[in-house]
């Protein structure tokens, strides 16, 4: 009777620690959608004229434009706008891609700079210079890791 009472307990005790992984799994995936949904990232043109804000999935939240900006003409404002719309959402999309490679695994940020960098024409070492977190996020600096 010791003996199926001790393997009922075992059993019991590791149906216990499934629980706890799952609880774990769940936190951590709370702490993803957490980040993504806190997500933001500006850019802003050369001139300081444009300021664009992107967030989760590149939907953009926010454009602000100078007085300076409406001086530029429509034609130079357009190509300006589009240039910073251009940039916020890619850099939204790169930070994305590193909070999910950072709860999920994977090379998700490496996918992401390598199809950026083929559809800009830019290195993928200097898009991946790009990928910083806020200076204030308590998190580690994503471009310091080494892995």
């Amino acid at each position: 009777m010791t003996a199926e009472f001790d393997q009922l307990v075992a059993e019991f005790e590791q149906f216990q620690a499934q629980i706890k992984n799952m609880d774990d799994r769940f936190e951590h995936l709370a702490g993803m959608q957490g980040e993504l949904e806190n997500l933001e990232v500006r850019a802003t043109s050369p001139d300081q004229s444009i300021t664009v804000v992107a967030g989760p999935g590149g939907s953009v939240t926010d454009i602000r434009l100078t007085d300076d900006a409406l001086r530029l003409g429509a034609e130079q404002l357009s190509a300006d706008l589009m240039a910073t719309v251009r940039e916020a959402v890619a850099d939204a999309a790169r930070r994305q891609a590193a909070v999910v490679e950072e709860f999920a695994g994977g090379p998700v940020l490496d996918q992401v700079l390598e199809t950026q960098s083929e559809v800009t024409g830019v290195p993928v070492e200097e898009l991946r210079e790009k990928v910083r977190r806020p200076t204030d996020d308590y998190l580690r600096d994503f471009d310091e890791e080494e892995c």
